[in-house]
């Protein structure tokens, strides 16, 4: 996926969703909590993952309930990568293509609708049951990376109010969420983020979730 700053849609709008996944009453099951909600509208299903980009390219969601996706043309669509899988393989390959969210299938419906409504505002959100896993394996796939070395090293490159952007990010905040909390623009936000992605290394804000963490700014079940 390209390093962009992805931009959120109008909050007021009604929030677009693809659903993929290759379990029929999964699909249905999911799409029956989103049509509850009167500000999220599923716009198409798809069985697979290629039928999900095809989908996806076609109708151009806000939003798409998925495994794993890297298409550079749909970096502006958020992605919630959503698995009944919580080990390293299906974590980090989430990341790897750019996932906004990380959720296990067993989640609650109020935390996936959260979620949905969380990454079409330019948010981060990544399930509690996996959090400790995608510390614990961050530094070994960074080390991979040809870009630049995703630690804790980097971070202390930052200056005090990309550090206030980082941690705000961390907490799952949106660009509009950050604007407000620092009293800036949401324009001068998404500069910050975009300085943050390429300071850091990353791609998508799920990795800056992740270094944010790894480096101490933020501690699990900290207040926002």
């Amino acid at each position: 996926m390209t390093e962009t700053t992805r931009v959120g849609h109008d909050p007021g709008a009604t929030v677009r969703v693809v659903i993929a996944d290759d379990q029929p009453m999964i699909r249905m099951g999911l799409r029956m909590i989103l049509d509850h909600e009167p500000d999220i509208e599923t716009i198409g299903e798809a069985g697979d993952g290629a039928a999900a980009v095809d989908l996806a390219r076609r109708k151009r969601p806000d939003v798409v309930l998925m495994d794993i996706r890297a298409e550079p043309d749909l970096d502006r669509v958020r992605v919630v990568a959503l698995t009944t899988f919580d080990d390293e393989e299906y974590v980090t390959g989430a990341l790897r293509a750019g996932a906004d969210a990380f959720l296990l299938k067993d989640t609650e419906p109020a935390t996936l609708i959260s979620a949905v409504h969380s990454v079409h505002a330019g948010g981060s959100l990544l399930d509690p049951a996996v959090t400790a896993l995608v510390l614990g394996q961050w530094r070994t796939w960074g080390r991979t990376q040809s870009s630049t070395e995703q630690t804790p090293t980097a971070v202390e490159t930052l200056t005090a109010r990309e550090l206030e952007v980082l941690r705000a990010v961390a907490r799952g905040g949106s660009n509009t969420d950050i604007a407000r909390e620092l009293n800036v623009s949401t324009t001068t936000v998404k500069s910050h983020v975009h300085t943050l992605l390429r300071k850091l290394g990353s791609t998508a804000r799920a990795q800056l979730v992740v270094l944010a963490y790894e480096a101490g700014l933020v501690v699990p079940g900290e207040d926002s």
